[in-house]
């Protein structure tokens, strides 16, 4: 099928037998009959239609790849006893269905793991200055100013503080590199824009490129936010389609999601041996995508945001065209675009559940941040 979904006009066995590849078991082309079976029982299903003008027969679907698989999920949920279960497992469990408690979940999680990885270092490099972490950094200091003798430090020690100083120094370093490049590449795709898009009259902050390619994007700053549309998204959308898409876009400015992508951004950059900050990256673009998607739909049904979404993220027929900030904000834009348009139809979490996540990201900051500090603060006051 995906041979079938790629051809520009209609197959025939042998020239399936071309493109397919070579047998597992003798490493030989696969025989034609084989693939007349196949497509035979294709046929039997309604998967591909055949054309009789010519021989030998041709194939083509019957259906574009997008449909076929809208067709599968609908005959999936129109089976389920339980609908929204099956939609929740399908997206990914419930970061779907609470976006927003999610978003605060991954920021407390790589909040935690930066404050972790620095203390565990500082805690153990300050052993020989004191018992706690507060009561060693503050002799520590009395002794690197001259305000005490120097208390002697083995190697390990004397590593594990380098290391805590280094790893510092690398985070804020990645970061500013991030922000000031961020901002740079910004300024620049401004400069662009204002040069070759006009503005929309009916829609203020937002420019209008002349490309026949369905483009939508933003690009927020700290003074002044733009949106900015393609001829051929006007062309692709009707009204409220649009009105989906400027309202995406709005929020994506209002909420500033470009702050919370160029933090983690940083964060990948800065660790990229750390599996869980490319994950987190890649996570959280798609969260914000979500969070924009629940402030359009305030203005516009779910059907027709999902219209919208997959009209975007197809540029009606073929390549996905639908950016944020000028950089695709998570894996492949189609595969986004099936979550985003899946979730719609989920069950929003409950609010005592949200309030467990809440707790669950408050306690990963304050608790570490406590058994490290409190002991130190108990003496220091006492």
């Amino acid at each position: 099928m995906e041979i079938l979904w790629q051809a520009d006009t209609p197959l025939s066995a042998y020239d399936l037998q071309d493109q397919l590849p070579l047998a597992t078991d003798s490493g030989r082309p696969r025989a034609a009959t084989t693939v007349l079976t196949v497509l035979s029982r294709l046929e039997r299903k309604g998967f591909v239609t055949r054309e009789r003008t010519f021989r030998p027969h041709r194939y083509l679907p019957a259906a574009s790849r997008e449909e076929h698989m809208a067709s599968l999920m609908h005959e999936v949920l129109g089976t389920a006893n339980d609908r929204a279960a099956v939609l929740e497992r399908f997206v990914g469990g419930w970061p779907t269905c609470a976006p927003a408690t999610a978003l605060v979940l991954w920021q407390a999680v790589a909040l935690a793991g930066g404050l972790s990885m620095l203390g565990a270092l500082l805690t153990f490099g300050l052993t020989p200055f004191g018992p706690d972490l507060v009561t060693g950094g503050i002799s520590f200091a009395a002794s690197f100013l001259g305000d005490q003798p120097w208390v002697p430090a083995g190697p390990m020690h004397i590593l594990a503080l380098s290391g805590a100083v280094l790893l510092g120094g690398h985070l804020l370093l990645n970061l500013i590199v991030t922000i000031v490049r961020a901002e740079r590449d910004r300024r620049r795709h401004a400069q662009l824009v204002l040069l070759l898009s006009t503005p929309l009259p009916e829609a203020p902050g937002t420019r209008l490129l002349d490309n026949p390619a369905p483009i939508a994007y933003c690009l927020p700053g700290a003074f002044t936010t733009m949106t900015v549309l393609s001829a051929g998204l006007l062309s692709l959308l009707d009204e409220n389609e649009l009105d989906a898409v400027i309202e995406h876009e709005k929020a994506h400015a209002t909420q500033r999601h470009d702050i919370v992508l160029m933090l983690f951004r940083a964060w990948r950059a800065s660790l990229p041996w750390f599996p869980i900050a490319d994950r987190a990256h890649r996570e959280v673009g798609l969260l914000v995508e979500m969070l924009a998607d629940d402030s359009a739909r305030r203005s516009v049904d779910d059907r027709t945001l999902a219209r919208a979404v997959v009209l975007v993220s197809t540029g009606g027929f073929a390549a996905p065209s639908h950016r944020f900030q000028g950089t695709w904000t998570g894996t492949a834009p189609t595969e986004d675009a099936r979550h985003r348009i899946l979730r719609l139809e989920a069950t929003p979490l409950p609010t005592g559940q949200k309030a467990t996540v809440i707790g669950a990201a408050a306690a990963l900051i304050s608790v570490p941040t406590i058994l490290l500090l409190a002991p130190g603060l108990t003496n220091l006051f006492d």
